[in-house]
């Protein structure tokens, strides 16, 4: 029987543990594969890590690898641009499959290699790039195809999920908590990439393409990140029955589709509010079949290793198939919805001085641009002084509180930029 012929780029944290994972767990995994899995050939720049695996070709350039014995590459380099899409589009060509756990290459060139891939008759397969060990890639790419997609929203990013968690927990500020979960490995030490979203909105393009058979696209995903949520707005969430998580949203509307990476008011004791710590959760709404809820953890080096060796074994059995579900020649431009059309309702919290009137004239912008309120909390007086004046709207449009925020901001009594945050559905 022949062995599928496996090389690694990257022996990092994960590039590590799948190739501890193949030895480890090798006859099980052969087993199931239905053909022997055989380590071939690693490549990394460090020597050191090179000589760690016991491989016959231990290689420091990648187009070495791509021309080696290998019948399958693992892509664990990283990064959007440069020697990683450059590896991928070798091995293809070369007539070997690939695996990657590269969401920032895939999601800026994964309908081009997607189509290069099956030009050539080969597999490439991400089920790592989302949400690690959540198999929610091949969830939506090959079981949840009957009734079609309306919606996929995610935890995707445990450094953000684990962030919110402490400051609900403890009360901490976003700067407090932060250096806690980079001094536990957590958060980078240039932590921009998670806590701006820019991670979540990576996973999502790629989930948005998976669901509704469109070809990636970053640039039409609204990002914003953590930073702005303070220890009050969790709590004030908390008094109205809510937890704030960052949420990437997919979603088909009658006027196309529409990608937010936001913090969100999620209702406390629903699937995605109970997901906590560096846990990740999906839920997909399925139409007649249903919402689908996944959660697990999200990154790591078991389950993003898990996740790749599973699509290994996946190759060896046979299963190629098309990269999103479709082919890449099927897959359509992305239509994005209006982002001032989209609607919700809101949280809206204002720092204002406690003066006669002012949440009278806070009501009266709001009115004007047709913002009604549902409830609101204000506490005590403190006369001349700064308070919080926190409001939850009834369903209302981006463009409309965007605009009573930017007439209340510019009003003497307002001292702080108005806090916003969207309410979501259960």
């Amino acid at each position: 029987m022949n062995a599928m012929k496996i090389g690694i780029a990257g022996l990092g944290t994960v590039g590590g543990g799948v190739a501890k994972g193949l030895r480890v767990h090798g006859e099980m995994l052969d087993a199931r594969a239905g053909t022997p899995l055989e380590l071939v050939a690693v490549c990394d720049r460090d020597p050191a890590k090179r000589e760690a695996f016991d491989a016959p070709a231990k290689l420091d350039d990648i187009k070495a690898l791509a021309a080696s014995k290998a019948d399958l590459i693992v892509e664990l380099i990283g990064g959007e641009n440069g020697a990683a899409p450059m590896l991928v589009e070798e091995a293809l060509k070369a007539g070997k499959h690939v695996v990657t756990a590269n969401k920032a290459m895939m999601a800026r060139h994964g309908a081009r290699l997607a189509a290069l891939a099956e030009k050539n008759g080969r597999a490439l397969k991400f089920e790592a790039a989302v949400a690690g060990g959540i198999p929610i890639v091949k969830s939506l790419r090959e079981s949840l195809i009957v009734n079609g997609i309306k919606a996929v929203r995610g935890i995707l990013n445990g450094t953000c999920n684990y962030i919110l968690t402490q400051m609900e927990a403890t009360g901490r500020s976003f700067d407090d908590v932060l250096k806690d979960a980079q001094a536990l490995g957590y958060a980078e030490a240039d932590p921009e990439l998670d806590v701006g979203g820019g991670d979540t909105a990576h996973k999502l393009a790629l989930l948005t393409a998976l669901a509704f058979g469109v070809a990636p696209d970053l640039d039409a995903v609204s990002v914003q990140g953590i930073r702005a949520i303070t220890p009050d707005d969790i709590s004030f969430a908390r008094e109205f029955g809510y937890r704030i998580k960052l949420l990437g949203i997919a979603r088909q509307t009658d006027n196309g589709i529409i990608q937010r990476v936001q913090p969100a008011m999620v209702c406390a004791g629903t699937p995605l509010a109970d997901v906590d710590g560096v846990l990740n959760g999906v839920v997909v709404n399925a139409n007649e079949a249903g919402p689908f809820f996944f959660e697990g953890r999200g990154a790591g080096e078991y389950p993003t290793a898990n996740a790749v060796i599973a699509d290994i074994v996946d190759i060896a059995r046979g299963n190629v198939g098309s990269v999103f579900g479709v082919p890449a020649a099927s897959l359509s431009a992305l239509s994005p919805a209006p982002a001032a059309g989209a609607s919700s309702a809101f949280y809206l919290r204002f720092q204002v001085l406690d003066v006669p009137g002012v949440l009278a004239e806070i009501a009266s912008h709001l009115a004007k641009w047709r913002v009604s309120i549902e409830s609101m909390i204000q506490r005590g007086r403190a006369p001349g002084e700064a308070v919080s004046i926190v409001m939850i709207t009834h369903e209302t449009t981006y463009a409309a509180v965007e605009g009573a925020l930017q007439t209340i901001a510019g009003t003497s009594n307002v001292v702080a930029p108005p806090v916003k945050i969207p309410m979501e559905a259960k």
